[in-house]
Parts: C-alpha cells; structure tokens; sequence
C-alpha cells in the first residue's frame, strides 16, 4: 500500500492537515520540519517548492499543498471515511461552497485585519472579500443552523473552517460570537482533534526539553 506521509510544524497551519490525516483512520508518517533552513532545504522544496507546510505526499506521485486542497484531497481519496458528502448530495454543494469560501474570502479578510490592511472606501468590490464584516456574518450564517457545516454529517469542511474558526477566537482575529464558541467546543471534542493537539503539544515540548 501506498505510504501516506504528512510535512508539518506544530506552530502552523500543518495542525489543520494534520487534524483530518487523523480523522482518517489510517497509517501514516510525520516530517516535522522547522522554519528556516529545514524548509527551504533542496530536498523539501522538491516537494513543496513554497518551502511552506503542510504538504501531504501519497506514494511516489501524489503531493498536496496547501491546507483546503489537501482536506479535500483526502476526503475524496479516503471515501469510506465518510469526511465528504457524496457528489449526488445536495450537501456537496455546501461543502464545497464554504470549504473554498473559507479558503479565499475568509483567509483573505482574516490576514487584511491581522495585518491593519483596510480596503480604500469605495474599493470593496475590488476584492474577494468584500469587507471584513460581511465575511464574518456570512461565516455566522453557514454555521448557525448546525451542527456541522454540511448539516449532521460532520465533514473535511468542519477540519479546515473549525480550526480557522478555533485559531480567529484564541488570536482575537475573529469575534467571540456565540454562534462560533459553541461550534468551535463541539468539534474540538472529537477525538481525532484531541489526539492532533496532543501529538503536537509533545513535540512541541520535546523540541524544548
């Protein structure tokens, strides 16, 4: 069988990769790597040519970046873990519809703000997102009705908006909405979310020791 191996860094978006290989339940190999030299060393750039993680390679011919496609990629590779609605679904629709809403106008507004970049009055429809504000109403919007993000199939969607959502309230980068508290406790007590904050947390404490 193929190995499935994933690149990461427990301070990164690695953890989001690292939460749905989890979620799989299958056998697969960690590459820790640390920011600087590791990363940007010849044989990892032949792998991601960014020099950034995750990345997820499977065998000698597949690799994924970036942290959506790979949870995507995933759910699709792995069916019978039931991570993705099926194509004739309706929720396939919704899945796809706010895991790359999350992936652009969410991302995009997320880091404008982090980052004290505001759009020029006037120049909104310029870009993805809009604005800062209407992106965190439509986010409310897609998670209110619940439980998960497809309905009551929890999906590869809730991985990638969930850990967007946990980091948002913990950096202060997303408001502490009501809606987004109760969405965000319920997924973190799946047990794939609590092993993916525990094996980091050891290695990140054994980088210390």
């Amino acid at each position: 069988m193929d190995e499935l191996v994933l690149y990461t860094n427990p301070q990164s978006r690695g953890r989001i990769a690292h939460w749905m290989v989890e979620e799989l339940g299958q056998p697969y190999r960690t590459v820790w790597l640390g920011y600087g030299p590791e990363m940007k060393s010849p044989e990892y750039l032949a792998v991601n040519p960014m020099g950034k993680v995750p990345a997820v390679q499977f065998g000698n011919d597949v690799v994924v970046t970036e942290a959506a496609a790979i949870c995507v990629w995933l759910a699709e590779r792995f069916p019978e873990a039931r991570l993705i609605p099926p194509v004739n679904d309706s929720a396939r629709a919704a899945f796809l519809r706010w895991m790359f809403f999350a992936a652009g106008p969410l991302e995009s507004a997320i880091s404008a703000r982090s980052l004290g970049w505001h759009v020029p009055e006037g120049k909104a429809s310029m870009v993805g997102f809009g604005s800062y504000d209407e992106v965190i109403d439509t986010l409310e919007k897609a998670i209110k009705p619940g439980p998960f993000i497809c309905g009551n199939q929890f999906t590869a969607a809730d991985v990638y908006i969930g850990s967007q959502i946990g980091w948002g309230l913990m950096f202060g980068t997303i408001e502490k909405r009501p809606a987004f508290e109760s969405y965000f406790a319920r997924i973190s007590e799946r047990p794939a979310a609590k092993r993916t904050n525990r094996i980091n947390e050891d290695h990140l404490k054994s980088l210390q020791a």
